[in-house]
């Protein structure tokens, strides 16, 4: 007689854990698809009849205490109503059909293609106004050669031997309750219930070979680094003519040394010399629009900002063709390297609007400040004889 707890190969104090792990790992490997050892069978009884005596609290202790099995196999004093009777048989479900998910009929060759990803560089000015760009796709595409059917031209899927078409083959498998009969996947078709006997050479029996192809992509305006343009159906094919998957076209926008972004507004730094900004003056200014005027008014100060309405970036989705704004920001200049007459003629309006000279002697205020009017004059004039 042998030992239950040597046939299980776990310890005398091994927990009821223990005892079922080492039971179904044990069974997997006597199953039929994967022994074909002729003696699988009786050792799987040998198997299961020992999980039935330790698997039971009580069997287990007479057992232990007497090393006598009579009397504790098949139904024993669990009758069939005690767990003992049916503890081994559910197991049995447990190791051979967990997981097969109750299958019926063949599984298909089709599967659906995965979805692709590439990156497309465009320019803020595309960015603002969309655009349409050809691209290059290396992705996989339906096989020329058999047109997705995985066969040598010519051929076809012919229906499995072993399992007739039904992709399963139910097996005997002898247990102490007697002969239980389990559903698996047929290993001669993998499941499939037909057999390619002349694969592609092309594809190699996958209907599908890589490639690439050129696509015509819209890209609205408003997009953004980041943003993702979905092509529906453009993606990978799938195997064995499956439909494909889809294309997603993710825009990286390029930095623009004129113009900054920020949201849907555009923005702009546009330098002033000072005595335009303080003569006042109309500047021209290019822009993703074409030339645009933007008034500087008598004694402008650096940093003020200039809008331009509906001259910024387009909406992203919107149906009327809304953007956003472009701000023109006035950066005033100093003149530098000047010349002697230059000079004088800063130091004569320094003198005159009472500000500190050039050598950092204080001079005296004037009652002319406040008096722009006057001011503005006299400075024009002095310019104009230039």
């Amino acid at each position: 007689m042998s030992d239950h707890y040597q046939t299980l190969g776990v310890s005398r104090d091994a927990s009821a854990e223990e005892i079922k792990r080492a039971y179904r790992k044990k069974a997997r490997t006597l199953h039929p698809d994967v022994n074909p050892s002729p003696d699988a069978a009786d050792e799987f009884k040998r198997v299961a009849h020992a999980n039935d005596v330790l698997s039971d609290p009580e069997k287990r202790r007479i057992y232990d205490a007497t090393g006598d099995e009579n009397g504790q196999s098949g139904f024993g004093a669990g009758g069939f109503g005690g767990a003992g009777g049916f503890g081994g048989f559910s197991d049995i479900f447990d190791a051979f059909f967990q997981g097969a998910g109750g299958q019926q009929g063949p599984k298909s060759r089709t599967r659906q293609g995965q979805d692709a990803l590439i990156t497309e560089r465009i320019s803020l000015q595309e960015a603002v106004f969309g655009t349409d760009k050809r691209i290059t796709v290396d992705t996989a595409v339906v096989c020329p050669e058999c047109n997705g059917s995985c066969c040598q031209p010519g051929t076809e899927p012919t229906q499995c031997d072993i399992c007739g078409g039904a992709g399963q083959v139910r097996q005997p498998i002898r247990s102490p309750l007697g002969t239980v009969m389990t559903v698996a996947p047929c290993n001669a078709c993998q499941g499939f219930g037909t057999v390619i006997k002349n694969p592609c050479q092309e594809c190699y029996g996958q209907g599908r070979v890589r490639d690439k192809r050129q696509l015509n992509v819209k890209i609205p305006a408003g997009v953004r680094t980041g943003t993702r343009i979905r092509l529906s159906g453009q993606g990978e094919a799938g195997t064995a003519g499956g439909p494909n998957g889809d294309l997603y076209v993710e825009t990286r926008v390029q930095s623009d040394p004129s113009f900054r972004r920020d949201g849907d507004d555009l923005h702009l730094v546009v330098r002033v010399p000072m005595v335009a900004a303080t003569l006042g003056t109309t500047l021209k200014i290019d822009t993703f629009d074409g030339p645009q005027e933007v008034p500087v008014e008598a004694g402008t100060q650096s940093g003020r900002t200039r809008v331009l309405p509906g001259l910024g970036a387009g909406k992203l989705n919107s149906r009327d063709g809304a953007r956003g704004n472009l701000v023109v920001h006035l950066e005033i200049e100093t003149p530098t390297d000047l010349d002697d007459q230059q000079r004088s003629l800063l130091e004569q309006l320094a003198e005159l609007r009472g500000e500190q000279s050039h050598t950092g002697t204080a001079v005296s205020t004037s009652n002319e400040r406040g008096h722009g009017g006057g001011f503005f004059s006299r400075l024009r004039d002095r310019f104009a004889e230039q």
